[in-house]
């Protein structure tokens, strides 16, 4: 199962167990099963304080195993083979059950062991989607840290009878106590926020008593990340309030244009980002969703924005670097079968539409690529795109024609998404050459048609174009001196990973400029 590079590196994360740990596996004559135990077996002489035994109990599911701190009643278990992006999860659930202690801030692990109530989780997750994780590992450090919490991590492509049933077509989906919880990505603190009924209340009371920022960041992309870096460098109080630390970084997969960096996965560039504005005094605020922003009264004065929790944070400078999210089709029916056919993580979705039939919403670049990546999944796709031909890249088109389950559609207006029984049987489109309405049945709709700025709470207060972004000349100045802007949420074009972290890092500079000009009267 393991090659010797990955062998040689579990064994030496082996010799950090403080305590003895014990994987109960339950086989059936599967051949999945027969995987599993070459895993465990593998793994079990990794370390002296690692055993393996069967399960005797019929009550679990199989193929699966648990690890269990010996003695205690302190576990997780992993219904499936966790490798691929799971690998991670699995590595990390090794050691924290074994007693190695966790990166989380002892804030939050207070607040975790400090719960009150008994919590069954399920997560379902597929081995290629790599927003999964997060859940996956925030879940299992819980139910080690808090004997009343327990979590079981399922592979929902091995075990199909039990997706359908539950009708489960995204990923990752949780289930608390049996009832669907949550669904997407989840950080520990989101997920510890929503247990905990105060967490709003307790946080807003800490961020109201903050000092007034230097430079004070609304965003946490590669925008935000660079603008926080360069402000921090310059020895300025700089905080960072951010709704979702990497923002729409944390959703791609593989990102091959990013100079000097050959390949890498968004969750790792996220996780690297983060790593390097922790490196300088930088205050980071994750889980802060911005809604005013009260400009200053007098150039050089305080601005102020308000947060969703109810906090206001005030700073002399403020770069507003909050990007932008998925474009919705705006038709009927999207919104009523999210989550249920309608979807717009290929990645994270496409195996739970294995052998299907599934439609991509797109000819760009994203769209096409989501089409190629779903073609070895699914039984067919079909791409619809509104203008009289693809927008893709000429060599992504090359790879789309040559495969014989595609179907491009050009000249076409998807007008609904059309449902049976609460999920996905089709959708209907307009041919925008003749006129006329056809019905194609499918089970998935993946929308890949763009981004769009998350700027709504700024309408009225500062200048933006037409189509939501905020207004920025060549210093990344807005209309309110002392405001600046970076990033997917302004009007610069080309929104790519390598121009945002140029756009941030020159809006901390000329904030910092701005601060040296205008001193407090």
């Amino acid at each position: 199962m393991l090659d010797a590079n990955i062998k040689q590196q579990l064994k030496a994360y082996m010799e950090k167990l403080k305590q003895p740990i014990e994987l109960v596996a339950a086989y059936d004559d599967s051949a999945k099963s027969q995987e599993l135990k070459a895993l465990l077996d593998e793994i079990e002489p990794m370390s002296d304080k690692i055993s393996v035994r069967t399960e005797t109990s019929d009550d679990v599911r199989r193929p699966s195993f648990a690890i269990a701190r010996v003695g205690t009643d302190i576990g997780v278990r992993f219904a499936g083979i966790p490798m691929g992006h799971e690998f991670s999860s699995l590595v990390l659930a090794l050691l924290q059950v074994g007693g190695h202690p966790s990166k989380a801030s002892q804030d939050v692990i207070e607040q975790i062991q400090n719960l009150d109530g008994d919590f069954e989780f399920e997560t379902y997750f597929s081995l290629s989607c790599q927003n999964c994780p997060d859940v996956v590992q925030a879940l299992n450090l819980m139910s080690v840290l808090n004997p009343r919490i327990r979590h079981t991590a399922i592979d929902g492509a091995l075990f199909q009878d039990e997706v359908e049933q539950r009708e489960v077509m995204a990923v990752p989906s949780v289930y608390l106590n049996g009832e669907p919880w949550g669904q997407g990505r989840m950080t520990l603190e989101e997920i510890v926020a929503r247990l905990d009924t105060r967490s709003d209340e307790k946080e807003a009371e800490k961020l109201n008593q903050k000092d007034p920022f230097e430079v004070l960041v609304i965003g946490g992309g590669p925008a935000g990340s660079a603008a926080a870096i360069y402000a921090a460098r310059k020895g300025i109080a700089t905080g960072i309030a951010a709704e979702r630390f990497g923002g729409q970084v944390a959703d791609t997969m593989g990102i091959e244009n990013l100079i000097s960096v050959p390949y890498t996965e968004g969750p790792k560039l996220v996780a690297a980002m983060e790593q390097h504005v922790k490196e300088y005094d930088v205050d980071i605020m994750n889980l802060q969703r911005a809604e005013k922003l009260i400009p200053a009264a007098q150039k050089g004065g305080l601005h102020e924005v308000r947060l969703a929790n109810g906090a206001s944070l005030k700073a002399r400078s403020v770069v507003l670097s909050t990007g932008a999210r998925w474009r919705q089709l705006g038709v009927p029916g999207e919104d009523e079968y999210r989550n249920k056919g309608v979807a717009y993580c290929p990645h994270c979705d496409g195996p739970l539409f294995k052998g299907k039939r599934v439609a991509v919403i797109g000819g760009g670049n994203s769209g096409v690529e989501a089409a190629i990546d779903l073609a070895g999944i699914v039984g067919h796709v079909t791409v619809l795109e509104f203008a009289a031909e693809l927008k893709a890249d000429d060599v992504l088109q090359k790879k789309l024609h040559s495969l014989k389950n595609v179907e491009v559609i050009t000249a076409a207006q998807t007008t609904e998404i059309v449902g049976e029984n609460g999920k996905v049987s089709g959708l209907a489109y307009t041919d925008r050459n003749s006129g006329e309405s056809h019905h194609v049945a499918l089970e998935g709709v993946f929308v890949q048609i763009g981004l769009v700025p998350n700027t709504e709470w700024l309408k009225g207060d500062i200048e933006l174009s037409q189509y939501g972004e905020v207004i920025v000349n060549d210093r990344n100045e807005t209309s309110i001196p002392g405001v600046f802007a970076a990033g997917d949420a302004t009007t610069v074009p080309y929104k790519q990973i390598v121009i945002s972290m140029g756009e941030g890092s020159k809006a901390a500079l000329s904030a910092f400029d701005y601060l040296i000009r205008n001193s407090v009267e």
